[in-house]
């Protein structure tokens, strides 16, 4: 068996956030999507379970996060600096928000930020392979 991770994130508007993160180069999948939920795969041991939050609440009844504020964040690893502003680029342009956070530039890591339409932060990270 593969391990994998299941990331659950509530959102406003499925349909919105299910494009968004389609357009970041997510795949839906929808053998575990429905009208509450949806199901977009980063790869094969990584989904985001995107959930309304009507679904969400029968999970837990722990309070949304004000908006702008930040529990958590997750990094995605790109394969070059331009996917790393690539992402940046589709964030922005499907309703989230690019560099989130001043954007970082180590010569051997470069990352950028990003914010979903429901304010959910993933960082777009490169780390050079030959950098020891």
């Amino acid at each position: 068996m593969i391990r994998s991770i299941f990331i659950s994130l509530p959102v406003a508007d499925l349909a919105a956030s299910a494009t968004f993160y389609k357009a970041l180069g997510f795949e839906p999948n929808p053998q575990l999507s429905d009208d509450s939920g949806a199901c977009m795969r980063w790869s094969e041991s990584i989904q985001v379970m995107l959930i309304t939050h009507a679904k969400w609440r029968t999970f837990t009844k722990r309070p949304f996060p004000p908006a702008g504020s930040a529990g958590h964040m997750l990094s995605l690893a790109m394969d070059s600096r331009d996917a790393v502003d690539a992402i940046n680029r589709a964030a922005a342009a499907h309703g989230g928000q690019a560099d989130a956070n001043p954007p970082e530039d180590h010569g051997f890591m470069y990352s950028r930020d990003l914010a979903d339409p429901d304010g959910h932060l993933w960082g777009a990270v490169w780390m050079n392979p030959s950098a020891g």
